[in-house]
């Protein structure tokens, strides 16, 4: 056998280290350290001081929410903050999924028509290859109008936006347009029903869906308001479904009349019942999709918003390929910088900030440098905006670099927005985002169709606000 023909040499092995870090005592060491992740510190503080606390990237520690009133709850996790660590989390044969969305947590089924819908269920569960196959198929049959569907929608949000900038000296917050746009657009393309056939519904039905969503988040999410306030009244207790569920009711009621085609698809084809097909295809509209994007484009809109030698770049290429006024899927894959701009937007603002998953069995986790024994049922916590600035993985970590993927695809691997890798496809038989590859495509034409719209606009140190727009002075 020559040389070249030879098997490699094997890796080296890892040490083996015992996870550091601590629980602290029960009940008092969960609490203090909710205080600190929602209080005193903040979400990225607070990992990344036991990051350093502990030497490690792979630590133990706690997760909100937390006593006084979530005393069913176990709110130990092992932290994992590197991209080696945070990868298992994706390994459908050492994590199961089964209601750790948001760890330990499980909201009430009361949201969900007492349905647990196919983002709580684990891959080994029957419902879940149904489920997951009956979206990817709506995903697939929407793309014939998602992008005149987006475009119509997007002058919609940006006359109205452009009217109320020439009425105010400040600027006009974007974030009720914005809403709108989303709400319209997606219960379009996602469920074939047009919002414009109910007033109240054009009118209201976002504000019901994102009361819905944050129902759901509040114990979980930082707010920003007063504290103690906030730890009081919003961190403590899980709030009654009745609160939301009349205007969840109208839009899922709206849905099953004007999206009935849809639905009977998810009965007829994929073998779920009329409740099961509609309560998902309603989460995936408010929870996946309308929380999703709600979450990420005013992300880019801030990344853009004054940076005008970025906002000159994107504007040319823009131009340079797409015509006035034509968009479509095949012309925004060829926007290499938009692109770029979106997956780096996504690598340093993943709109789902945390990943959870319970070890399925006894395994060693690896980190760079480490190894760790983890085992059956410890559950795993993954804090994507800081292991998305892995400095092992990326240069300039920290850094905001806007061309940073268009010299090549082989760091799109290590991006995990979606709840897997960016080369990787989602299926029934991994927990990956039915939309991994539709959501950057949306931002994309959401970018391409500001820069034929407007050659600048300029957002406020508040991010709230758009400040100025340009419109395009080519033909």
């Amino acid at each position: 056998m020559s040389t070249s023909e030879k098997t490699p040499p094997p890796l080296p092995l890892l040490p083996v280290r015992t996870i550091p870090g601590s629980y602290g005592l029960p009940v008092w060491g969960p609490f203090v350290d909710r205080l600190n992740y929602f209080w005193f510190e903040g979400a990225e503080t607070f990992f990344r001081k036991r990051m350093e606390k502990n030497k490690s990237s792979v630590f133990r520690t706690n997760i909100p929410p937390t006593f006084p009133f979530f005393t069913s709850i176990n709110p130990n996790i092992i932290a994992v903050l590197d991209v080696k660590s945070f990868a298992h989390l994706f390994d459908m044969e050492l994590v199961e999924k089964k209601d750790v969305l948001a760890g330990d947590y499980l909201p009430s089924l009361s949201l969900t028509g007492d349905i647990r819908t196919c983002i709580y269920l684990d891959t080994t569960e029957t419902r879940h290859a149904q489920l997951k196959n009956y979206i990817l198929d709506i995903l697939k049959r929407s793309r014939s109008i998602w992008v005149p569907t987006l475009t119509t929608n997007l002058d919609t949000m940006w006359d109205s936006i452009d009217s109320d900038i020439s009425k105010s000296k400040s600027g006009e917050a974007f974030d009720v347009p914005l809403k709108k746009f989303l709400f319209s657009f997606l219960t379009r393309t996602l469920t074939g029903a047009d919002s414009s056939k109910s007033p109240e519904l054009s009118e209201k039905g976002y504000t019901w869906l994102e009361r819905w969503l944050l129902i759901q988040l509040v114990p979980t999410i930082k707010l920003g308001l007063c504290q103690p306030f906030e730890e009081i009244f919003l961190h403590s207790f899980v709030y009654p479904s009745f609160l939301v569920n009349g205007g969840y009711k109208k839009v899922a009621e709206f849905i099953q009349k004007e999206g009935s085609q849809v639905l009977n698809r998810g009965v007829t084809e994929f073998g779920l019942s009329e409740e099961d097909a509609l309560h998902n295809l309603m989460f995936v509209v408010g929870f996946n999709a309308f929380g999703g994007l709600l979450a990420f484009f005013p992300t880019l809109l801030n990344i853009l918003g004054n940076d005008k030698v970025l906002q000159d770049k994107l504007r040319k290429e823009v131009r340079d390929t797409c015509k006035a006024d034509s968009l479509s899927f095949g012309l925004v894959m060829q926007l290499d910088l938009v692109n770029s701009v979106v997956y780096e937007a996504l690598r340093l603002n993943p709109p789902v900030p945390l990943q959870f998953g319970r070890a399925r069995k006894d395994f060693t986790l690896s980190s760079h440098d480490s190894a760790f024994e983890v085992k059956k049922g410890e559950v795993l916590c993954g804090y994507q905006p800081l292991v998305m600035r892995d400095g092992k993985v990326f240069d300039d970590p920290e850094k905001f670099v806007a061309d940073r993927f268009t010299k090549g695809n082989e760091l799109l691997s290590y991006v995990f927005w979606s709840n897997g890798s960016q080369t990787e496809s989602a299926s029934a038989n991994n927990k990956q985002c039915p939309a991994k590859d539709i959501v950057p495509i949306t931002a994309a034409l959401f970018v391409a169709h500001l820069f034929q719209r407007y050659d600048s606009f300029t957002v406020d140190s508040s991010g709230s606000k758009i400040t100025s727009l340009e419109k395009a002075t080519h033909v």
